[in-house]
């Protein structure tokens, strides 16, 4: 944790005066800043207490708790300014919740391993996590300095492999013996690897979104190859390998997907329809069919890379609903709709083409966004809430 540069009233601004608003500005900016206060749902004082002590440990210090407590409660009551329309169906699912160890962390993108234990990324801990689903023990395995992994990607063989999104590297965590090796980008410009995802011949390939690249790591060799991205500003963010081994990157900068040939890593650009589309994510069909989040105009998208054709569909909560995360699970489509509060869990069927969607609950609050989810081997989905430090199974009832 760090405190952000600047003055009191600096980090502060936009925020009500009133008592103990000095208090919220210092230990507030700790992690994030101040504005996120405004941008939540609000609660009573007894949510804020909850949603605090899912960053910080006040519990030597009630006085000052309570004083941060009651001027978030007076100034940031509960309101339904960013409330997601919630769509009623048939489907049937239920949500099993567990707190990670470490305060602050923000906990996210869970992966089920074949043992079934379910590994984390604490980015801003970091750190990565294994929970044991019929024990609810957990262990947290401490990175290299500087590394705050975006992600967890596990291999063949139980490797847990991280990207160090801060200092330029690649890592696999050895679970038995918590041995940890760091593969560094050839590259130094390339200092924020972001998603990565494994083909079936053992190659991990992986985004840089601010360094507009894609990359390739051999395992066996520890060699990196890295491509640009065809348009600048592209910001390669989810990628997915489809059937065939070839890997799909969405653009989280500008209204595109990219096809990488596996063999010569060279990259084609599809440029979608509509200049303001931006895509966090995609998911690959048992059909071939890509489908994708439009986040920046708040669609559903379905790509066919056979005739080209794109269809959207509008999400549920509108253009403002920030779709981000994505899985296709037995040919329908999940996502969620992170620009909400609370953020909402949407269900799509191709076939009948419609939608069903629920809050996604943080414990007795709806605080956190989902930025990856993950199907487990029976058909559920793997999700979080990154701000309260939860990661989240959805039970689907079939």
């Amino acid at each position: 944790m760090w405190l952000l540069a600047g003055s009191s009233a600096a980090l502060g601004a936009g925020l009500p005066s009133g008592e103990g608003r000095e208090a919220v500005e210092v230990q507030c900016s700790v992690c994030h800043p101040v504005s996120r206060i405004s941008q939540s749902l609000g609660y009573s004082r007894e949510g804020w207490l909850e949603l605090m002590g899912t960053m910080v440990d006040l519990s030597s210090d009630p006085a000052r708790r309570g004083a941060i407590a009651d001027y978030l409660a007076e100034h940031f009551p509960p309101n339904e300014r960013r409330a997601p329309t919630l769509l009623e169906g048939d489907t049937d699912i239920s949500f099993h919740e567990w707190v990670v160890p470490t305060l602050g962390q923000r906990s996210r993108d869970p992966a089920e391993a074949p043992d079934g234990g379910i590994w984390w990324a604490g980015q801003w801990g970091n750190l990565v996590g294994r929970i044991d689903p019929m024990s609810g023990e957990m262990r947290e395995y401490p990175l290299p300095p500087g590394s705050m992994p975006h992600s967890v990607t596990l291999d063949r063989d139980g490797g847990v492999w991280f990207t160090g999104n801060k200092n330029g590297t690649l890592g696999r965590l050895d679970p038995a013996s918590g041995d940890i090796e760091v593969v560094d980008m050839p590259d130094p410009s390339v200092r924020d690897p972001h998603t990565a995802v494994f083909d079936d011949d053992g190659l991990l390939w992986f985004t840089a979104q601010h360094a507009n690249r894609v990359g390739r790591l051999d395992p066996q060799t520890g060699e990196v190859e890295l491509v640009a991205m065809p348009s600048s500003g592209s910001r390669p963010y989810g990628i997915k390998i489809d059937a065939e081994g070839t890997p799909w990157v969405a653009c989280n900068g500008s209204n595109c997907l990219v096809r990488v040939d596996p063999d010569t890593m060279a990259l084609t650009e599809i440029e979608l329809p509509h200049q303001a589309t931006t895509v966090r994510r995609l998911d690959i069909a048992d059909d071939g069919m890509i489908w994708y989040v439009n986040s920046g105009r708040g669609r559903l998208g379905r790509y066919d890379p056979r005739s080209g054709e794109v269809q959207e569909w509008p999400s549920p909560s509108g253009e403002k609903s920030h779709p981000y995360a994505i899985a296709v699970l037995d040919g329908v489509v999940w996502y969620n709709e992170s620009g909400m509060r609370p953020d909402a869990l949407v269900r799509f069927d191709p076939v009948t083409e419609t939608f069903q969607s629920w809050a996604i609950p943080s414990g007795g609050i709806y605080a956190g966004i989902v930025r990856h989810m993950r199907p487990t081997r029976n058909g559920d989905l793997l999700i979080h809430q990154s701000a309260t430090n939860r990661i989240i199974r959805v039970e689907i009832n079939r």
